[in-house]
């Protein structure tokens, strides 16, 4: 190998948004786009082709220009920020006050002699103060500390925990919040690399900062990346306008679900019968593992139901949907059309020498599909057309890393299996990362065309940077342990803040056997996460009495918040923001908020703080800036501070921000109750404090096709004693239509 660094500047081009910076042995790119995202491009690297780009990159500022600046360097100022490429080749992001919130000093390349991918490294400098977020789903996040975090897309034994990585889902997306402001930075390379973090300290007294650093190792591919920078909200907008708006799910996913791995059509049955019996609410059953029952296998995959029209027809009427589970891997089955059609048309995943693959999985070995491959994902269409049909409302795409791990080795690609990749072709070095993206693509897209008139529901084990687009993420098998609750809590913000909104893990974690609090604790937490699903071995009857009661009134807490849940998942299309967001979403300068990772908010209205350890019946819980009221009890608490809250094993802790106005279900006209079943849609509204305004967004459900909603905006205040509520429309505020319960009032 030989070593290479830019060396130093020769000359510039101006072009428009920025320019071309000419160095000794390199040039860069850079270019400021209309909505303030940066992109820097080395050795002649552009923003296309890319798996994580939803479109055509975003068109350069007009008003941003290149121009000379101090020691021989070059900047590009634009409205919110400015870029500054030194002489030798580092570049700083800054403020327009002039404030740096990062600096990538020049990188280094390690190109082989005899040709071939150069591997590179890219060493960044952020503030002392900054704390670091991203990388994909980090169990032991959210906030990532000193260490090493390797992105390569892994498939980790069952039951892995904070101390374990990398996971599923791995992606070279840095968050970054520090007193000075908040940015994210991406790296668009797909290869394997490293991430290697280390926190900077600030000088005691009279001493110097140390700042924080962050260095990119990639073992080949391009190096280019894009940086946002603004507040939380703003910066998680632009990465969605970039990256593609997260795939809005049909409002069923929004409520309880379970898994059934085992067993046939009366198990389902049974299972959906007792959870009726029981008032345990429920929206969908995932059945299905393993690629000898999976999607693409032979028709005998699915002998245990023999009846799955019929089945899935009286599941809906229960309003309960079938969802199947779908691995990569296609059993090899000669006499099966489908793998025959494969084979002949070079549809599978082949080796240097142009045979396929083949896995050992299932009696005869398993084929790849390269989805990466625009045929592959065409003729995929075939295969989820025969699934629809069954009666599958939605596909759960499982073990599509696709890597050996410890529980099942068949589905496994070598690093020099070949790969289309969408025209340029590679080996897997290169696709691996996106093979899950590929197929969660291909399934997306294969629903949509079966299903036009139905908005799409998929979640995928793996995938990459833009994932959102096609669905939401099912993080893996977490330790059943106590560590596993707090890993749980850490990859849906992790995952939250690398743009992918919708994702959980399932209540009773990789193994049996848990204890009924550490159970209940978990399906708490869940019922407030966007994905809550049980398991066939968790579920809440096993435990008794003692644990149903408060699972029944955890489940039915979120069926009664679900049209809440319709607002932040349409929130999240339009806008990027996540459902759980972390506490210092609204405040990130609190520096006291950056380190609080044992709560979090859902959406902008309530503080949700899981009991993550055994025993407990109280705990403290960080606050925000602002008044904030216990949802049971009704009792004020004032915040920025720490403050003592009550969680006996019934319940954990739920706080409301004071002024917030939540769409809720009500009880209907037959006093029944809000069940999920018919129940009519109120607003709760929590009074603002003296002297402050409140209000929110209420985003109605439309059902589950395309129709755009009206989004609602609503305002509270106190006037004379009492909360006023009012709907702001464009001819001025108005009266409320519908029932509306006020809360918080002393």
């Amino acid at each position: 190998e030989r070593a290479r660094v830019p060396g130093p500047a020769g000359g510039a081009e101006p072009l428009p948004g920025g320019g071309t910076v000419r160095f000794a042995r390199s040039e860069l790119r850079i270019v400021v786009t209309v909505g303030g995202a940066v992109f820097r491009g080395w050795d002649g690297a552009l923003p296309e082709p890319s798996y994580a780009l939803a479109g055509a990159p975003p068109e350069p500022d007009p008003r941003a220009g290149l121009e000379p600046d101090k020691d021989g360097g070059w900047r590009v100022v634009s409205e919110r920020l400015t870029v500054a490429v030194s002489r030798h080749g580092a570049v700083e992001i800054r403020t327009p006050g002039g404030v740096v919130l990062r600096r990538d000093l020049p990188p280094r390349w390690w190109e082989p002699v005899g040709g071939g991918p150069a591997r590179w490294v890219q060493r960044s400098e952020i503030a002392a103060d900054a704390r670091l977020f991203g990388l994909g789903g980090r169990a032991s996040g959210p906030r990532l500390r000193d260490g090493s975090y390797r992105l390569w897309n892994t498939a980790p034994r069952a039951g892995f925990g904070p101390g374990d990585g990398p996971l599923h889902i791995t992606m070279p997306v840095q968050t970054v919040v520090a007193d000075a402001g908040t940015h994210l930075a991406f790296h668009d390379n797909t290869w394997e690399g490293r991430v290697i973090v280390r926190e900077g300290e600030e000088g005691a007294g009279s001493g110097h900062d140390r700042p924080g650093t962050v260095e990119v190792r990639m073992d080949g591919g391009p190096l280019r990346s894009w940086v946002l920078v603004g507040t939380p909200a703003r910066v998680l907008s632009g990465w969605a306008q970039l990256t593609g708006a997260p795939a809005l799910p049909p409002s069923w996913a929004l409520g309880p679900q379970h898994v059934r791995r085992t067993g046939g059509e009366e198990d389902v049955r049974r299972t959906v019968e007792a959870h009726r019996d029981l008032g345990l609410p429920l929206s969908a059953v995932h059945v299905g593992s393993g690629p000898d029952d999976a999607l693409p296998g032979p028709a005998g995959d699915l002998e245990c139901f023999p009846g799955l029209p019929a089945l899935a027809k009286d599941l809906r009427e229960d309003g309960v949907r079938l969802v199947r589970a779908v691995d990569p891997a296609v059993p090899v089955v000669p006499e099966d059309a489908r793998y025959g059609h494969g084979c002949a048309a070079g549809l599978f995943v082949r080796d240097g020498r142009g045979d396929e693959v083949l896995g050992t999985a299932g009696p005869r070995g398993c084929v790849f599909p390269d989805f990466t491959d625009p045929r592959v994902r065409l003729w995929w269409d075939g295969l989820y057309g025969e699934t629809t049909a069954q009666g599958f409302s939605g596909a759960w795409l499982d073990r599509n890393e696709p890597v050996a791990c410890t529980s099942f080795d068949g589905l496994t690609l070598p690093r020099a299996s070949r790969h289309a990749l969408d025209g340029h072709g590679g080996d897997h070095r290169e696709a691996h990362n996106v093979y899950g993206l590929a197929m969660a693509r291909a399934g997306y897209e294969a629903l949509r065309r079966q299903r036009p008139e139905e908005r799409p529901y998929l979640i995928s084990r793996s995938g990459w940077a833009g994932m959102q687009r096609y669905g939401g993420a099912w993080a893996g098998d977490v330790t059943s342990g106590w560590p596993g609750l707090r890993a749980s809590l850490s990859l849906a913000l992790g995952l939250g803040l690398c743009g992918v909104p919708y994702s959980g893990t399932d209540v009773g974690g990789a193994a049996d056997g848990l204890s009924a609090e550490l159970y209940l604790r978990r399906l708490q937490l869940a019922a407030y996460l966007p994905l809550s699903r049980t398991k066939e071995s968790g579920v809440p009857w096993a435990y008794g009495p003692a644990v149903t009661a408060p699972a029944r009134a955890a489940l039915a807490e979120r069926e009664r918040l679900g049209p809440y849940f319709v607002t932040l998942a349409q929130l999240a299309r339009l806008t990027g923001a996540p459902y759980v967001r972390p506490l210092w979403w609204r405040h990130p300068a609190d520096r006291a908020l950056r380190d609080c990772e044992d709560a979090f908010l859902l959406g902008d209205a309530l503080l949700v703080a899981p009991v993550l350890e055994p025993g407990a019946d109280r705990r403290a819980v960080r606050l925000p800036r602002g008044r904030w009221y216990d949802t049971v009890s009704g009792r004020p608490y004032d915040g920025p501070g720490q403050v003592l809250v009550d969680a006996p094993l019934s319940r954990i802790p739920v706080l409301a921000r004071a002024g917030a106005v939540l769409p809720v279900l009500t009880e209907r006209s037959d006093g029944s109750g809000a069940d999920g079943t018919g129940g009519r849609v109120g607003l709760e509204v929590w009074a603002p404090a003296a002297g402050r305004r409140g209000g929110g967004l209420v985003v109605r459900d439309t059902g589950d096709g395309w129709d755009e909603p009206e989004i609602e905006r609503y305002t509270t205040r106190l006037a004379g004693g009492r909360v006023v509520v009012e709907r702001a429309t464009d001819d001025g505020a108005v009266a409320v239509d519908g029932p509306v319960r006020v809360r918080g009032q002393e």
